[in-house]
């Protein structure tokens, strides 16, 4: 399908928009790229090998490295041999977080079922490690991506001046936290980050990609594709990233519909990627410096714009949010099917408090950083080790580096699972909710449509393949069906017939109808 470039001044309503359009309706995805390494094997063994062994089983099954699973999620092999899964759509925070666990599992399983392979061969205890984090052992970096449908009208200029700010200052909730030279950071992203908002993909990293794939209608969206976040093991974490970050966008979208300011205009940060640094290394209360002199209140002087931190920054977008709630709660609640907006903004108000008091035992069972931070100081205590001194600190630094990894390491980990043993840190999906996300899509978006493609599909000895937008049968008689709209769960007519053509025995698809 055509894709356009930033006509942020198209479609602001009116006659032939869709009616998810006109509200604050998203759609959600987050994509994982994980890391992997081999250990007690006896010899060096190459992980991009070790990733493609981990795959065996998918190309068996599809032909391919690439390809989408039966509850609509993609999975496929990316550049670096990184595993990565990308979640089906969603149509609110809890549901994306659910289907980012699910990954979780499906990564796991295939990298269990390599490790048992290779034991078998070898004779030898291997140990495979599949890190959800984004920086491995030589330094590499690799990323969690985070996908938000986003009205076509909201400009990017306006994403780089009002959201940016808020996605560089949320790492006070959202951070991964990683030990390095400099000392335990709040993130693991900010020191790989070379842009503020750009197109590239290879050259540079930048904190907003502005590629502009929507994968729906490109008169009405765009597909806001978020570089700067860390993976989270917390789910609390992965969740509140993308509903604070919805609540954000919902205040944007108005806006710019309305033709009016959103309040978030004096948030604009001089220097994104140096704030961001900052922040991550010297922490929540590090100033840093705004675009504007007015500051984040309007105020006439320099004074206004001096000594603001990440703290203040969240502050002011948790009281612009909660005054726009005030008039469009019920709207904005409408548009969720699990979570409430005055409950994330409860939550959300709650750990930035906790952060500006330094009250890290206090977050340290749903905040990735603060988890892992309390950690290390509970091992540094114990064996007079210089946290703060890094990777050259006093007591046996490298013991501190595989705490850190091991925390990601979602296969053969002991740290994370052990703190949610003990109920020190906060587990939102159950094992009967994980596993059935692995097997069923979200039943209220397109992801539904291609689950069950999929699904069929695998039984079928016909020629298919599939993406986001696509569905096809190959072959002499071959035949296509689009799902351009993700909120869209029915089946069209092409639809139905591709659905016959994999299974002739079935006539119809409404099995698959919301």
């Amino acid at each position: 399908m055509p894709q356009l470039h930033d006509s942020e001044s198209r479609g602001r309503g009116g006659a032939g928009m869709s009616p998810e359009f006109e509200g604050f309706a998203r759609i959600f995805g987050i994509e994982t790229e994980y890391g992997v390494s081999v250990t007690d094997s006896g010899r060096h063994e190459d992980a991009g090998q070790v990733a493609l062994a981990m795959y065996r089983p998918i190309v068996s099954r599809g032909r391919s490295t690439n390809t989408y699973l039966t509850n609509g999620a993609r999975l496929y092999l990316d550049v670096g041999s990184h595993p990565e899964y990308a979640t089906a759509e969603c149509r609110d925070p809890h549901d994306a977080m659910v289907q980012d666990r699910a990954g979780e599992i499906v990564m796991s399983r295939l990298a269990n079922d390599v490790q048992r392979r290779m034991r078998a061969a070898t004779g030898r205890p291997v140990r495979i490690h599949l890190f959800k984090n984004n920086v491995d052992s030589a330094g590499h970096s690799f990323g969690c991506h985070e996908n938000y449908l986003v009205r076509r009208f909201v400009s990017l200029d306006m994403v780089e001046r009002e959201l940016l700010p808020f996605l560089v200052t949320r790492q006070i909730f959202t951070g991964a936290g990683r030990l390095t030279s400099h000392g335990f950071e709040l993130t693991q992203r900010s020191g790989f980050l070379d842009e503020a908002v750009s197109s590239a993909t290879t050259r540079s990293r930048p904190m907003v990609n502005t590629r502009d794939e929507p994968h729906a209608d490109p008169d009405e969206f765009r597909r806001l594709h978020v570089i700067i976040g860390d993976s989270n093991r917390s789910q609390f974490a992965t969740r509140m990233k993308l509903a604070t970050t919805h609540l954000v966008l919902c205040v944007m979208e108005d806006a710019a519909r309305r033709g009016v300011p959103s309040g978030l205009d004096g948030c604009a940060l001089a220097d994104p990627r140096q704030a961001n640094r900052i922040i991550s290394v010297e922490g929540v209360h590090a100033p840093i410096e705004l675009a504007s002199r007015a500051g984040l209140h309007g105020g006439s002087d320099a004074a206004s714009a001096a000594d603001v931190t990440a703290v203040d920054v969240q502050r002011r977008y948790i009281d612009v949010v909660t005054r726009f709630l005030d008039s469009h709660g019920e709207e904005v609640d409408a548009a969720l099917t699990v979570s409430t907006a005055r409950s994330i903004v409860a939550q959300w108000t709650r750990v930035v408090d906790a952060a500006a008091a330094d009250d890290v035992e206090a977050i340290a069972d749903r905040v990735d950083w603060a988890a892992k931070k309390r950690l290390m100081d509970r091992w540094k205590d114990r064996h007079s080790g210089d946290l703060d001194a890094g990777c050259s600190g006093s007591g046996d630094p490298k013991r501190l580096v595989q705490l850190d990894f091991d925390y990601h390491d979602i296969v053969n980990g002991a740290s994370f699972e052990a703190l949610v043993r003990h109920g020190m840190m906060v587990s939102e999906v159950d094992a009967r909710t994980g596993d059935m996300a692995v097997e069923n899509p979200p039943s209220d978006t397109r992801a539904a449509l291609r689950g069950e493609f999929m699904r069929r599909a695998l039984q079928s000895s016909r020629q298919w393949s599939c993406d986001w937008t696509r569905l096809a049968i190959g072959g002499d008689d071959r035949h296509e069906a689009f799902l351009i709209d993700p909120f869209d769960t029915k089946p069209s007519e092409d639809y139905r017939l591709v659905m016959r053509m994999l299974d002739p025995s079935s006539d119809s698809a409404s099995d698959v109808t919301v």
